[in-house]
């Protein structure tokens, strides 16, 4: 697995797939704010979107768009999320795509519009027809790290991952790019995630797989609780290895799955070490319960409790939050007496209290770790489930107070 840290990690190029960005100042002057990702000619894709009611016009776009064609490019906006502008909204999704159809030689419906940034304002067409001609121009198939930076907003750095693994004497690559930084909570979050292999999958198949990959990684992180109009997440198969995954043996497919979904949560969690003014990596997770939904909700509970992330952005070993949240997250007949709490190896709470070996000492010392593992044993079943999460600091504050200035 090559991790790109700031796209200064080593990665490998899709067979398949050209990218290009440019800086057309949607925004910001001297910022790239614009990608275009060419695929090849019959690339499956599946996407996956915000479940928000007022979704962005290019998710409305871009949802009808694979319903009725093989998809070629995908063009990414940043600055502006072209969201809560009504009609207008898709008609000018519809010109930027029109714009790069004729320039790819490519039916409309084959172009894909994405946009993040500011919500309510008119998006600025003009601005990105002007780089239009420029922008495709530069597609190549080596340009991941400046695609990876092109679509930030308030990340502090791109997110790039990319490995590659070798079945039946066939070298299988998978990258992927991602952003996100604040208003994260999917359903999708405030994310776009798009996922390259150069393997053949039938559209079913990706699709399958897609859903599986991001219920494990990006619908299992949260900054902050709250859900954008404008997530994507998207899967594309362009074949280039000649090799079919859905031909393959139960064992080499797992491989290839595993691969897959090893590139999902590590572009997941990259997102929440880059979420908004945060200072710890928070793994939530909630063992022995009756459901998985009973898991995730208080897994939830916690990592979204402002009282508990700021306890944890000033180290404070303050378990009681930690404890009312287990207690308000609306569990029928929880046995208090069973309940165990751990933050990393050191045991907090058990037998409906304090735990007997406990020391603030100890507490401090595993508070004072940027990364941190809070533990909750339910002891009502077997189901189990992890989410990933952030503190909560003043600069998240202050991004988000300026975030349009």
């Amino acid at each position: 697995m090559a991790v790109g840290s700031g796209c200064t990690g080593e990665f490998h190029p899709v067979a398949g797939i050209k990218l290009a960005a440019a800086k057309s100042e949607i925004r910001y002057a001297d910022r790239l704010d614009l990608v275009l990702i060419e695929l090849a000619e019959n690339s499956s894709v599946a996407g996956i979107y915000t479940q928000n009611a007022f979704c962005a016009a290019p998710v409305a776009v871009t949802k009808a768009h694979t319903q009725n064609a093989f998809p070629r490019y995908f063009l990414i906006n940043t600055g502006n999320a072209n969201a809560g502008t009504g009609k207008s909204g898709k008609l000018n999704a519809l010109r930027c795509c029109q714009v790069f159809a004729d320039l790819g030689g490519v039916s409309v419906q084959q172009v894909l519009p994405f946009s993040t940034g500011v919500i309510g304002e008119e998006l600025p067409v003009d601005k990105i027809l002007l780089a239009a001609p420029i922008l495709y121009s530069d597609l190549s198939e080596n340009n991941w790290p400046v695609a990876a930076e092109g679509i930030l907003t308030t990340d502090t750095r791109p997110k790039l991952v990319s490995t590659q693994l070798e079945i039946d004497g066939k070298l299988i690559t998978i990258t992927g790019i991602a952003k996100g930084s604040g208003m994260i909570k999917p359903n999708m979050a405030t994310m776009l995630a798009y996922v390259f292999t150069d393997a053949d999958i039938d559209a079913e198949l990706l699709d399958q797989l897609l859903r599986k990959a991001s219920n494990k990684s990006f619908n299992r992180i949260t900054v902050d609780g709250d859900t954008s109009t404008n997530d994507c997440c998207m899967l594309a198969a362009t074949g280039k290895a000649n090799i079919s995954i859905g031909e393959l043996d139960a064992t080499s497919r797992s491989r290839f799955v595993d691969s897959l979904d090893t590139v999902f949560v590590e572009l997941a969690t990259q997102l929440i070490k880059d979420g908004e003014g945060a200072s710890k990596f928070v793994t939530v997770r909630v063992e022995s319960g009756k459901s998985s939904n009973e898991c995730l909700r208080v897994a939830y509970a916690i990592a979204e409790s402002p009282l508990v992330k700021t306890a944890l952005f000033a180290a404070d070993p303050n378990w009681g939050r930690i404890l009312a949240v287990v207690g308000r997250a609306d569990l029928d007949d929880l046995e208090l007496d069973k309940v165990i709490i751990n933050i990393g190896d050191v045991g907090i709470v058990s037998q409906g209290g304090v735990d007997p070996t406990y020391t603030e000492e100890q507490g401090q010392a595993v508070m004072d770790h940027d990364d941190i593992v809070i533990t909750v044993a339910l002891q009502r079943g077997d189901s189990v489930e992890s989410i990933w999460t952030s503190d909560l600091s003043h600069d998240y504050v202050s991004i988000n107070a300026d975030y349009r200035s």
